[in-house]
């Protein structure tokens, strides 16, 4: 890596450092989301490099759907063993059997949208002020919109025309009860700044991120993967790929892409000439509509 890029990821990481302790310093119980994916691999590094070599001033929240890739579970639980950090698992799951979310077929419906309403049961139930995430910019149109600090109203509800200006770096994090902040430490960031502050840090990641043999079936142009919540649908053919998946997120709605590339310097290659978003690459939920990822944030999805 030359010494422009260096110094490009070396001002990323000062925002973002200075945005996370701007969390800890003004909200009075934030808390970081962690769901073992690459975006949220990197928030780790950021809030040890912010607060170590004391403990993270906040918690570690994952919204788990119960039909995440066993990979990336796997390595969220090494990952929080590895730091020593306390972890709250907000589960769909439970959600269902309360009955605040309701599925046609809770065993194999999609369960991405039904995030939202675990996020705001998990909110409401620890108080939570703010929750950090690693969402960023260049994913898609509605979040190149969002502000770092996003407010929520009581209802946990995003509401694009009432945010809040943040003029030369100054955050108005300011909130009454029941409402919240989303705030968003690497949302100038790019896929490349990702995979390459990657390489610069050598960081882990779930195994899924590099190319391997995958049973997919090739659907609306996008590779499905062939598990039982989604199986091959009549006249559909299945076939065995090299495939890698540039984001992780519920199976229902995750897709990988074709790709042979196995290293953190191959992805990087192949990260640089590619012209399509991770989420329009990868994910089914954002193909349903034109407005599918700003309807879900209006309802309280991060």
């Amino acid at each position: 890596m030359d010494a422009a890029s260096n110094r490009h990821l070396d001002w990323l990481e000062s925002e973002a450092i200075h945005i996370m302790r701007e969390v800890a310093a003004e909200c009075a119980n934030p808390a970081l989301l962690f769901s073992g994916g690459k975006d949220s691999v990197v928030m780790l590094r950021i809030a040890e490099k912010a607060f170590r070599p004391g403990k993270f001033p906040f918690p570690l929240v994952h919204i788990d759907t119960g039909h995440n890739f066993e990979e990336v579970i796997t390595f969220r639980d090494k990952k929080v063993a590895e730091l020593g950090e306390r972890l709250i698992v907000g589960s769909v799951e439970d959600s269902i059997k309360r009955g605040t979310v309701r599925l046609r077929n809770p065993a194999t419906d999609s369960r991405n949208a039904a995030q939202a309403v675990t996020l705001l049961e998990t909110i409401a139930e620890h108080k939570f002020d703010a929750c950090m995430g690693g969402a960023r910019r260049d994913e898609e149109k509605a979040r190149a919109k969002e502000r770092i600090f996003s407010f929520r109203d009581e209802f946990g509800q995003w509401n694009p025309k009432a945010q809040r200006p943040e003029l030369w770096d100054l955050y108005n994090t300011r909130v009454h009860p029941g409402e919240n902040m989303r705030v968003f430490p690497i949302s100038n960031w790019t896929e490349l700044d990702v995979w390459q502050y990657i390489a610069r840090e050598k960081l882990e990641l779930p195994p899924i991120y590099f190319a391997h043999e995958r049973q997919v079936i090739p659907r609306n142009g996008l590779l499905v993967p062939l598990t039982d919540l989604t199986p091959a649908r009549e006249g559909e053919t299945v076939e065995t790929q090299v495939v890698r998946f540039r984001t992780v997120g519920d199976i229902s709605c995750t897709c990988p892409v074709s790709s042979d590339a196995s290293t953190v310097e191959a992805i990087i290659a192949e990260t640089a000439i590619t012209q399509i978003t991770e989420r329009g690459a990868t994910r089914m939920d954002d193909q349903t509509s034109e407005s599918s990822m700003e309807k879900r944030k209006k309802e309280g999805y991060f």
